[in-house]
Parts: C-alpha cells; sequence; structure tokens
C-alpha cells in the first residue's frame, strides 16, 4: 500500500485565524506562497508575509497553541539546537539538521521540543523571522566515543 502523498497541516498567520488543510510535503513551497487543500477542497496559495508557521500535525483537533516551544533540558536528537524569534516577539526553540545541504530556500524547517505532541515538525518561512540563532551542537561528529575494548577472556559467539 503506497504512504499518503499530503500531510495535515495547521497553518498560522500573523493576526488572522488558523488555517486546516493539507500540503504535498515535496512540493508545498512555492516561490509565491504555501499551497494548501482546505478540508472543504479548495486549493488556497498562502503568502509567506501572512504565514506566522506551518505546523504538520498527527490530528487536526489538538490546539497547537498548547504545546511546549522550549526545551526543559539540553536536546538528545542529533542537529542544531536553534531558537527561533519571530517578528511578534514569539521564541520557538527546536532542532535542525547539522548538513547545509538541508537548508531551504523559502524558511526552516525545526523539530519542535515535544516529539511527542500532536506537532511533528513546523515550517518557518525565513520573512517571519526577526533572528535565528544557535544553541549548541548536539551529537557533534567530532567527537564520537570510542567503542570500549573487548576484555582478551571473553568468548566470541558469532566469530568464525
Amino acid at each position: 500500500m503506497a504512504a499518503s502523498t499530503t500531510k495535515k497541516v495547521l497553518i498560522r498567520r500573523f493576526e488572522r485565524e488558523t488555517l486546516a488543510g493539507y500540503v504535498n510535503p515535496i512540493s508545498f513551497q512555492q516561490p509565491e506562497g504555501v499551497e494548501l487543500l482546505t478540508v472543504e477542497g479548495k486549493v488556497l496559495p498562502i503568502a509567506y508575509d501572512e504565514i506566522h508557521s506551518v505546523c504538520f500535525v498527527r490530528d487536526f483537533a489538538s490546539a497547537a497553541e498548547a504545546e511546549r516551544r522550549t526545551f526543559n533540558t539540553r536536546p538528545k536528537m542529533e542537529g542544531l539546537w536553534v531558537s527561533l524569534k519571530f517578528r511578534d516577539g514569539e521564541i520557538l526553540e527546536g532542532i535542525i539538521p547539522n548538513n547545509l545541504l538541508h537548508l531551504e530556500t523559502y524558511g526552516i524547517t525545526v523539530i519542535p521540543p515535544d516529539p511527542y505532541s500532536n506537532t511533528q515538525r513546523i515550517f518557518v518561512p525565513k520573512i517571519s523571522l526577526a533572528a535565528v540563532e544557535v544553541l549548541g551542537v548536539v551529537g557533534s561528529p567530532l567527537k564520537r566515543r570510542k567503542p570500549k575494548p573487548v576484555p582478551a577472556d571473553q568468548i566470541g559467539l558469532f566469530e568464525q
């Protein structure tokens, strides 16, 4: 069975109501804005300057505003721990990949602080941000742990 080509999203907008709908995760970022298929079946282009954030959610019923916006402790997931400051002064922390090839043209996609919440990923257009600060690098490839030495008296069960 093939996977779904659309994902559920809640688009939070500056000074307007939140929109619920579906986007194609591969092609939703267009030069003029985000292409949203509403729950009613209409295709709406939403300009980037109107968008606060695009929240990829598991369910429409849960409110995105009630979720945690910052990490309580240092995150465990590998990547760059960033703090995003929006034009309206709101702060959101998240994890982005530590790979320059994953940078997006129109914005930043972060993994929110609570991985078990309704929101799985958040796309934030660059025009919505006032500042982006890197708080830390988690799981740096420069500090890989060395494997523990195998004791000489240990038997090898699966060796030939």
